[in-house]
C-alpha cells in the first residue's frame, strides 16, 4: 500500500488515513481513507477506501483549531455534555456531469458525494469518518449526500489528538514548503534577468 505522495499515515485498527502531496496543484489537501481486511489474499484485502479533498483554506482553519487549543476544548466539551454531533465537517465530491466527461458515470446517474466529519470519540480522543455514495448538487453548487445511513464506502480511523496532531502539523509543513518553492519559481520565471544579476553579485562577493 505505498504510495509515492504520501507524506504521512496514521494507522489504526484494520485501517489507515494517508496524507498526500498530489493535488497541491489545486489548492487541495488530499487526504486518503482506506479499510482492510488481512484474512483476504493479497492483492485483494482493501474493503473500502474514500479519497477527501479539502481546500487549503479549510484545511488551515483547521490547523489553527489545532494549535491555538480550540480543539482539544471542543472534544472536551462534546464529550462533558455527550454531544454525538461532528466537531467537524467536510462535504465535496464530484459532480455527474464531471462524472460522464471521465467516463466515470454512476449506474444512478447522481454525483458522487464524499463527506469528512470529526467526531469525539469513545474510547480515543477522535474517531475520523470518510463516506462516499450518491449525492445531489444545491442551487449553490454544493454536493450533499443523499445515502442516508448507509454509504458506499465508508471508513472510521480512531485517534488520539496527539496523532491527528502529527497528521496536520506534518501536512502542514509539507504545503508550506510547496508554497514557498512554488514562489520561488514564479518569481525566477518573472525576473530572470535580475535573477542572474543576482546570482552574478553573489559570486563576486565570494
Amino acid at each position: 500500500m505505498n504510495n509515492e505522495n504520501q507524506i504521512i499515515r496514521k494507522d489504526a485498527k484494520n485501517c489507515f488515513v494517508e496524507s498526500l502531496n498530489d493535488t497541491y496543484g489545486i489548492g487541495k489537501i488530499h487526504l486518503n481513507f482506506a479499510a482492510y481486511n488481512m484474512d483476504r489474499p493479497e492483492g485483494k484485502r482493501q474493503t473500502d477506501s474514500v479519497h477527501i479533498y479539502l481546500a487549503a483554506d479549510e484545511f488551515l482553519e483547521l490547523c489553527r483549531k489545532l494549535c491555538c487549543g480550540e480543539l482539544r476544548y471542543m472534544i472536551h466539551m462534546k464529550k462533558k455534555n455527550g454531544d454525538k454531533t461532528p466537531i467537524y465537517q467536510s462535504l465535496g465530491g464530484t459532480q455527474a456531469e464531471k462524472l460522464s466527461r471521465m467516463n466515470r458515470r454512476r449506474q444512478d446517474g447522481m454525483s458522487l458525494s464524499r463527506t469528512f466529519q470529526l467526531y469525539a470519540g469513545i474510547k480515543s480522543d477522535l474517531l475520523l469518518v470518510a463516506e462516499s455514495g450518491p449525492g445531489s448538487v444545491t442551487e449553490k453548487g454544493l454536493i450533499v449526500p443523499k445515502f442516508g445511513g448507509k454509504p458506499e464506502n465508508r471508513v472510521a480511523v480512531a485517534m488520539t489528538l496527539e496523532n491527528f496532531s502529527g497528521l496536520l502539523l506534518v501536512t502542514k509543513e509539507h504545503y508550506s514548503a510547496w508554497l514557498t518553492v512554488k514562489y520561488a519559481v514564479l518569481s525566477g520565471a518573472q525576473n530572470p534577468k535580475q535573477n542572474k544579476q543576482n546570482a552574478g553579485e553573489e559570486l563576486f562577493s565570494i
